[in-house]
């Protein structure tokens, strides 16, 4: 009964945090962008546009949702179902931390506790397999979106994302089973277990820097086959306006549209946080906890709580003087609880799992902010006359050293 009730809370946690990221990662994109090319970006609905994705929310749940005359309802309604649901299924797996352990509460005059609870709602044995599976069947729902609508445009997008898709599959498998070599384990938690330590004090084991096959090449090789296998610039040839006006997802609207978005930026979450488990050391800090590393968090918090603190002060924009005095007190409490030692141990790996997670993302949208769209035939090209290639060529290199050196 205990581990239900423990297991249904981490749900609805999960549930909620990364619905919300979802959400937000539009904002932070559209900002990021805006950054780049010089401009505001959101800024009109909340303070610095923060209720945008609320309202973007409730756009698409009030407009009409209209079912063109011409499509073929069942596959058509299960395409965008399909796409979110194998999107989503992914992060059940995923761990974000160590172990938690709550200790024993008196309540009621009845003793609950004390558990020891790992932070991710399933641990599967075959965990990296299990995402592969499931990612790759997350093509049916673009495909399905594309032919089910009976549109020329629509059928040519879908067709290109599922020649995409398999294509730079292959290379990311390859890319993946290298550091499993070195790993010797399939599981997430495991693979990331193997990657603590430190070479010479300070060095960290990541796999791209694990002996005797640096995984670096890898990692990049799984980066570039997750942008064709998330459908981002400069890889996103489904969705090309100027040729397919707007490809697989022409003929939906109001949710069923947004369900495609959320399905992709899923997608882009899954992909980054995989890369960190498997390359760069899912929650093992950056340097030992004996060079400082637990005091990165709270010093960022309390750095930021300072800044807001200081231009709320100085404000640029009237409203700045409300808005930004309150992100400093979040910040200097969220700079409190990293800094509090019974919660060390728990919020100090999740911070440095999200911080890699976070990096990983501004590199998504760093690159649709900087690169313009390849061509289809460069696309396919690039795929199976070099990214295949070259992750064999790794995944042979890596087998060579492991079984050399023991």
């Amino acid at each position: 009964m205990e581990f239900l009730v423990i297991t249904l809370i981490k749900l609805a946690l999960i549930t909620f945090i990364f619905m919300t990221t979802l959400a937000y990662l539009q904002w932070v994109e559209r900002k990021v962008i805006a950054h780049v090319q010089v401009r505001m970006g959101p800024s009109r609905v909340g303070p610095h546009g923060l209720l945008q994705p609320l309202a973007d929310v409730i756009k698409l749940i009030t407009k009409e949702g209209v079912m063109p005359p011409h499509v073929n309802g069942g596959y058509y309604l299960l395409a965008p179902f399909l796409a979110v649901f194998m999107a989503l299924i992914s992060i059940s797996i995923i761990p974000f931390g160590g172990a938690i352990d709550i200790p024993a509460i008196q309540l009621a005059g009845k003793t609950f506790g004390p558990y020891h609870t790992m932070m991710e709602l399933a641990s599967v044995n075959m965990g990296v397999l299990m995402i592969l599976a499931v990612s790759s069947m997350g093509v049916y729902g673009i495909a399905l979106a594309g032919w089910s609508s009976n549109n020329k445009y629509a059928l040519l997008g879908g067709l290109r994302s599922s020649a995409q898709m398999i294509s730079y599959e292959l290379p990311m498998s390859l890319a993946i089973a290298s550091p499993l070599l070195t790993a010797g384990s399939l599981q997430l938690r495991g693979i990331a277990d193997s990657q603590a330590g430190f070479y010479l004090g300070f060095v960290p084991k990541w796999a791209i820097f694990q002996m005797p096959a640096p995984q670096i090449f890898a990692f990049i090789i799984f980066m570039i086959a997750a942008f064709a296998e998330t459908n981002r610039i400069p890889f996103d040839l489904p969705e090309a306006e100027n040729e397919l006006v707007a490809g697989f997802h022409v003929e939906y609207s109001s949710m069923t549209f947004a369900s495609f978005f959320m399905a992709e930026y899923a997608n882009m979450v899954t992909v980054c946080s995989v890369g960190t488990l498997l390359f760069l050391g899912g929650w093992q800090p950056l340097w030992p906890a004996a060079l400082g590393s637990n005091f990165v968090a709270p010093a960022i918090f309390l750095g930021a709580g300072l800044i807001c603190l200081y231009h709320g002060l100085n404000p640029a924009r009237p409203f700045d003087r409300y808005t930004l005095p309150v992100f400093a007190v979040v910040f200097f409490g969220l700079a409190g609880l990293m800094a509090f030692p019974p919660l060390v141990p728990v919020l100090t790996p999740l911070f440095w799992f999200l911080a890699k997670v976070g990096f990983l993302l501004f590199v998504f949208i760093w690159i649709r902010a900087t690169l313009p769209r390849f061509r289809y035939d460069q696309l396919m090209s690039f795929a199976w006359k070099f990214l295949f290639p070259a992750a064999l060529l790794n995944l042979l290199v890596t087998g060579f050293l492991v079984a050399l050196v023991p």
